[in-house]
C-alpha cells in the first residue's frame, strides 16, 4: 500500500539513532522556487538571467527548478536523510539538500546559487514565529542564508519525497540588501515565492540491497 503523507539526504558513514532506523536517502530529483517578481522588486531585487543548469519552467506554475545533487557529487553532496514514519519531528532527518544553478539580478551584477536546504533548530520561531527552522542558503555570488522557510506541508512516498513552504527574507540577506543600499525600507521577513523540494529515494528493494551489501563487506572485512 502506498503511503502519502501531506513544503522545500547519502554520504560518509551516518550513526543511526532510533529515529532514523528505516531512514530514507534523497538521491536526486529538482527542487522548484517560484518567486514573486513584485515583492523582489520592493526589496531592490529584478531577475536579469539564469545560469545554463537551472531547469525552465520548474514543477510549480511559473516557476524555475535546480537539480538536486546526489549523494556521490565531488562538490556539495546531497546528505539529507529521513525517517518516513516520524519525519519531521525532532531527531528524524538529518543533512542537506544541496543544488547547481544560479539566479543573476540587476543586469547581472548580484548572483545567488548552489543552493543549500538545511535546517537549524535555533531558527524555529524566528521573523515573528513564521520560520520553520528550514532555510535556502546560497553558496555562489552573495553568500549565506538568503530564506528562511515557512512550516512546510510534506508529501511521502515509499519512492518519493516532496515538500511545499513559503520563502522569507532572512534576517542575513536582509542586512545584505540594506547594506548594498537596494531597497528603501528593509525588507526582513518579506515573503518572496515559495519553494518545492521533489527528491528522489531508492526503491525500497534497492535500499534493502545496499544496506546487505554493507553488511556484507563489513563482515570480509572482520574475516581479513
Amino acid at each position: 500500500m502506498k503511503r502519502a503523507f501531506i513544503l522545500t539526504l547519502i554520504c560518509a558513514p551516518l550513526a543511526f539513532t532510533p529515529a532514523l532506523a528505516q531512514a530514507a536517502a534523497i538521491v536526486g530529483g529538482i527542487t522548484s522556487a517560484k518567486l514573486d517578481p513584485l515583492a523582489l522588486n520592493t526589496a531592490g531585487l529584478t531577475i536579469s538571467s539564469l545560469s545554463p543548469e537551472v531547469i525552465v519552467p520548474g514543477n510549480l506554475v511559473n516557476s524555475i527548478a535546480f537539480p538536486i545533487n546526489t549523494p556521490s557529487a565531488a562538490i556539495r553532496p546531497t546528505t539529507f536523510m529521513f525517517d518516513p514514519a516520524t519525519f519531521p519531528a525532532p531527531g528524524s532527518f538529518s543533512g542537506e539538500i544541496n543544488h547547481e544553478g544560479s539566479v543573476f539580478f540587476n543586469s547581472n551584477t548580484l548572483e545567488v546559487g548552489d543552493f543549500t536546504i538545511a535546517f537549524n533548530a535555533a531558527r524555529v520561531g524566528t521573523l515573528g514565529g513564521q520560520a520553520s527552522g528550514f532555510y535556502v542558503k546560497s553558496n555562489a555570488g552573495i553568500m549565506g542564508i538568503l530564506f528562511d522557510v515557512t512550516p512546510p506541508t510534506i508529501e511521502i512516498t515509499p519512492t518519493g519525497f516532496k515538500a511545499l513552504g513559503d520563502l522569507l527574507i532572512s534576517p542575513e540577506f536582509a542586512q545584505k540588501i540594506v547594506n548594498l543600499g537596494l531597497a528603501n525600507t528593509n525588507p526582513l521577513g518579506l515573503l518572496v515565492g515559495r519553494v518545492r523540494p521533489e527528491g528522489t529515494v531508492p526503491e525500497p528493494a534497492a535500499v534493502a540491497m545496499a544496506l546487505s551489501a554493507v553488511a556484507m563487506a563489513g563482515v570480509a572485512r572482520r574475516r581479513r
